[in-house]
């Protein structure tokens, strides 16, 4: 299990979707503690999910650490679990009401960071961290 964890495709290119994906949801972590009425408790609160303060503190932690260790090529796989699981809710929760209140359009406008942090992170599921990784250095 910890090889399958750790095993990577030992391509280079897979280091521009991690930059990619661990710098957009580092800084969007590190934001809703920094301006959480915008990016964090007060945008959940808006959109109608529960407990938006635990939420915003929680989601804001996880993109935190899963940006961080996607970055450093640490546990990607692992790592990229939350990050699929917050673009899906995300995607869910926002862009499926621009779809029904503006059309098909504009849902696809504002989505568009969505769409592609929700693809980078399949990506590095299936990937893993690639060759400049600490993944590919690691023998557990």
């Amino acid at each position: 299990m910890k090889n399958k964890l750790l095993q990577t495709k030992n391509e280079a290119s897979i280091f521009l979707i991690r930059l990619m994906v661990g710098t957009v949801f580092l800084s969007e972590g590190i934001q809703k503690f920094l301006f959480p009425a915008i990016r964090g408790a007060g945008r959940f609160e808006k959109i109608g999910l529960p407990n938006p303060e635990f939420l915003g503190s929680c989601v804001g932690l996880f993109e935190i650490l899963s940006g961080m260790l996607i970055l450093l090529g640490l546990l990607t796989r692992l790592a990229a679990v939350p990050t699929l699981v917050i673009m899906l809710v995300a995607i869910a929760t926002t862009k499926f009401t621009i779809f029904s209140e503006e059309g098909f359009w504009p849902m696809m406008h504002s989505s568009r960071t969505d769409w592609s942090m929700l693809l980078g992170s399949i990506f590095l599921i299936i990937k893993g961290g690639g060759k400049w990784s600490l993944d590919s250095n690691l023998r557990l």
